[in-house]
């Protein structure tokens, strides 16, 4: 059974920076594709960065050049490295994993809240 955790969340003004963490199970890690979504009150549920088993990447484009994704094989570890956050990016941030790497995410952590004030 996969389980996914995500930390780092936090609250900082416009312009600052956070590092989110998504710790997974070995197993599920090194088989799947994982992503990252973020999701705000009223908001629709949206993908905004993908990371493939190729190690390619997908961003959406709200936050292209400023989030990067990384994993880390020996530790199971999914990252979003976030630099000049803006008030609209504050939302919940959840990982996800996708065991058949076809775009169907299987697993959702429980979310980790950013909140940036202008």
């Amino acid at each position: 059974e996969a389980r996914l955790m995500e930390s780092g969340g936090g609250s900082v003004q416009s312009g600052g920076s956070l590092r989110l963490s998504c710790a997974a199970a070995g197993y599920w890690f090194k088989s799947s594709c994982m992503a990252w979504f973020r999701q705000a009150p009223g908001n629709e549920r949206e993908e905004i960065a993908r990371i493939n088993r190729d190690d390619s990447t997908h961003y959406a484009e709200s936050v292209k050049g400023r989030f990067t994704i990384s994993q880390d094989s020996t530790k199971s570890t999914l990252y979003l490295q976030m630099y000049a956050l803006k008030p609209e990016d504050t939302a919940m941030y959840l990982c996800a994993l996708d065991v058949f790497c076809n775009n169907q995410y299987n697993w959702w952590g429980q979310g980790t809240q950013v909140t940036v004030s202008s």
